[in-house]
């Protein structure tokens, strides 16, 4: 494990170089107010910890850069694609309540990043999207993965953003899909484990038929190997430092789990599943993180993952994610938790849709796809647009840096902390502002069976 005690870099670029160049890009602004030339990691942590105590970790659905936040001032966003025949097509308006199906395999993501079908490296053009399967997608819609989300639906994820940081250079940091997502936000790894288990269950609980395919160093798909790992996450390192932490998901035979029970990342990870972790810190259902932020309960550390029909899957076609997101953050928001917490909304992959920023190649399994990343905190910059290079691993190491922790796999090890241009801990808390959605917090905790009902909450 790597400690934390080393002088900050972006890149393996010196503080002070790497100040200079946010300086530069910033308008003589400095990024990071607090921040020095030659501040540690380990005084950045003293810095940190005495502001944030709490770091909240949504983690939505399938989504590219381009499709949810096509548009939006000041981001880097492209309104057309190329098919791989080189033709140019623009991207369509298509709802989230849309149903359809669309390949993200990592031979899909091979297929989208170069329309030849190459592995890519450096030669990946964004030009093949056109060639991942897709079916079942609406009547008229010629090109399901050219699509752009309307902005009347996802207006509550813009106005996070004017409330807070969106970064417009945050990656996977895998090349595939969400079994492989949803290790990397636990423990900035996925044992070298690509696409999907096999099996109805993925991770510890579905026995020895449940296998999962591997990726080789040269990208090439090899042996299978079981879908239960025993590698550290951050919560056993949480679990060592004496500092709390809880993962709210869906459960195994929940009536309303729906896709939610894949995306429990900890149940492919043998010494929690079958460890008092297990019981202590997996939550479920998930829409416990409301009732226990009411009632004066929150984490050092917490992830939430969503039921399918709260999610921005495309194969998940209620629309209801804006407001799911939105019932969480006003959850913290107005609670006494806000002066101290940082938000953190990631969606875990692409899900097939289009994006125009080519991933950095960075190791055998990553780079992939440009995904959104947005920041709430009463510390976070208000409107700003962030042109760092972030992956799935940042959060993490922002977490890590904070709480003084260190480093789990390669993912967090290079992966830039997003206190780096987004944070500014010189000022006052800023007061939370609500954020509108069409449907409240008391919707996502009774639209289930009625043995989950929560009626006294809104």
């Amino acid at each position: 494990m790597r400690g934390v005690k080393h002088p900050y870099a972006v890149r393996g670029v010196a503080t002070s170089a790497a100040l200079a160049l946010l300086i530069a890009c910033s308008g003589g602004q400095s990024a990071i107010p607090y921040m020095q030339a030659g501040t540690t990691l380990h005084e950045l942590h003293k810095v940190g910890v005495g502001k944030i105590k709490h770091v909240v970790f949504i983690v939505q659905e399938n989504r590219s850069f381009d499709n949810l936040f096509q548009g939006y001032p000041g981001a880097d966003t492209q309104s057309y694609g190329y098919l791989h025949t080189g033709q140019k097509v623009y991207l369509t308006p298509e709802s989230l309540s849309a149903f359809y199906v669309i390949d993200h395999s990592a031979q899909a993501m091979f297929l989208a990043c170069n329309g030849k079908g190459k592995l890519p490296g450096t030669d990946c053009r964004m030009n093949g999207f056109d060639r991942e399967f897709a079916f079942n997608y609406p009547k008229g819609l010629t090109h399901p993965q050219y699509v752009y989300v309307p902005h009347e639906e996802s207006k509550p994820y813009f106005d996070m953003a004017k409330e807070g940081a969106l970064a417009d250079r945050m990656f996977q940091s895998h090349l595939d899909e969400s079994f492989v997502s949803h290790q990397y936000v636990i423990a900035a790894q996925a044992g070298s484990s690509v696409d999907l288990p096999n099996g109805g269950e993925w991770g510890c609980g579905g026995g020895p038929s449940n296998s999962v395919a591997t990726i080789t160093q040269k990208r090439k798909i090899g042996p299978y190997e079981l879908a239960c790992f025993d590698y550290q996450t951050l919560g056993d390192e949480l679990d060592k430092a004496h500092l709390s932490w809880r993962f709210y998901a869906s459960s195994y035979g929940s009536r309303q789990s729906g896709a939610g029970a894949f995306w429990s990342g900890y149940q492919a990870v043998r010494h929690i599943y079958k460890g008092p972790d297990w019981k202590n810190d997996v939550i479920s259902p998930n829409w416990k993180f409301i009732t226990d932020v009411r009632h004066g309960r929150l984490a050092n550390m917490t992830w939430i993952t969503p039921v399918c029909d709260d999610s921005d899957h495309v194969n998940c076609p209620n629309g209801y994610g804006p407001s799911w997101v939105s019932a969480l953050v006003n959850t913290v928001g107005n609670s006494r938790f806000w002066d101290s917490t940082a938000i953190f909304i990631m969606w875990d992959d692409w899900g097939g849709t289009y994006d125009h920023v080519p991933p950095p190649y960075e190791d055998y399994d990553g780079l992939g796809f440009r995904v959104p990343l947005l920041i709430l905190s009463p510390y976070a910059k208000k409107g700003w647009v962030s042109h760092v290079q972030y992956e799935t691993g940042s959060v993490l190491r922002f977490a890590e840096d904070l709480f003084g922790l260190g480093q789990l796999a390669a993912s967090d090890a290079r992966a830039n902390n997003p206190a780096i241009d987004c944070f500014d801990f010189s000022m006052k808390p800023r007061p939370f502002v609500k954020i509108s959605a069409p449907l409240p917090p008391k919707f996502f905790m009774h639209q289930y069976a009625d043995d989950y009902w929560a009626p006294d909450y809104e």
